[in-house]
């Protein structure tokens, strides 16, 4: 008994010890959300963030020596080498189709909402050319209100890049980010959520890090992560069997 508890007590003091790095999720809620009523929504197709982002190449994770923390080791860099080239990496196309989907896998049987799909978003969609000279959100009522829905979930992949290595060491490890709205068929903004995460190695993050089973996870592993925390904060409805 008492070698169990010594055993608690030593996770609880490496936990408290090493931290996490922050809140990887987000939501707001609008003022005026007790107003509306959603009990049809439709979810659309996420799109990309276009612009390309400065793509991270590693962090130098190196193995702490027994006895020494994290925070005690520093890589010095000699002055006379130059810094590395920052290189720029888009949001891969699947990415918005991968996450997509995640949502859809979760909220096909949400209890109290009735979920259309992705598809029936695409049948009512603006033409490319109308929907360029309108904001996402007005396009989103639109699909909702073609549909008799009474709001659209809309989204856009901010980040996404895959690990580099395997789930026993990654470098750098995988980052996923996305933005979700909820916005009714009037154009009223309901609902905001957005997730972060960039892996990190456990003697940064031994919460996180446990929560992703001990190992360096894939881009789609954070991302089905980050839809599963986003929608516990989701206003309307309540999970139901995937």
């Amino acid at each position: 008994m008492k070698g169990a508890l010594h055993i608690l007590t030593l996770v609880t003091t490496i936990a408290a010890g090493f931290g996490c790095s922050g809140a990887k999720v987000t939501t707001h809620a609008s003022s005026e959300l007790p107003r509306y009523q959603v009990r049809t929504m439709v979810l659309l197709p996420f799109t990309a963030m276009g612009t390309p982002q400065v793509r991270d190449v590693g962090d130098q994770y190196v193995s702490t020596p027994q006895g020494a923390l994290g925070s005690d080791i520093a890589l010095e860099i000699p002055p006379n080498v130059e810094p590395p080239i920052r290189q720029t990496v888009a949001v891969p196309r699947y990415a918005a189709e991968k996450v997509t989907q995640l949502f859809w896998v979760r909220l096909r049987n949400w209890k109290g909402i009735n979920v259309l799909p992705p598809s029936e978003a695409a049948k009512v969609a603006m033409p490319a050319g109308d929907a360029a000279k309108t904001t996402p959100e007005a396009a989103a009522a639109h699909i909702a209100k073609a549909l008799r829905a009474d709001a659209a979930l809309m989204g856009q992949v901010l980040v996404y890049q895959e690990r580099v290595g395997s789930r026993l060491g990654a470098n750098p490890p995988a980052t996923v980010g996305f933005e979700v709205k909820l916005v009714a068929a009037d154009g009223q903004v309901l609902w905001v959520g957005n997730y972060y995460e960039k892996q990190k190695p456990m003697t940064q993050d031994f919460v996180a890090f446990i929560q992703h089973g001990g190992g360096f996870v894939t881009a789609e592993d954070l991302a089905r992560y980050g839809v599963d925390s986003i929608l516990k904060h989701f206003p309307f409805g309540s999970p139901g069997g995937s």
